[in-house]
């Protein structure tokens, strides 16, 4: 699990996993929202001097899949 606290990766995962829990729409939305803001905070980091992180995108990316998904799923059951 100490790959996951690296480069704060477990900040990437929970911000994905609300901005997928806040997306208002189908899987093409949050999939865009995550691709958009994954994107966005990487280049932060590059233009900050880091470097670009393909594990960090793919955490946030993940991260606001799961959360659609798990808003989809309270959704269908609860509403």
């Amino acid at each position: 699990m100490s790959w996951f606290t690296e480069s704060n990766r477990w900040k990437h995962f929970l911000g994905g996993f609300i901005l997928g829990l806040l997306s208002l729409g189908d899987w093409y939305t949050a999939l865009l929202v995550g691709l958009t803001v994954s994107a966005a905070l990487e280049l932060k980091d590059k233009l900050w001097g880091g470097r670009w992180d393909s594990i960090d995108f793919a955490i946030t990316v993940f991260g606001c899949c799961l959360g659609y998904s798990v808003s989809l799923i309270i959704k269908t059951f609860l509403i």
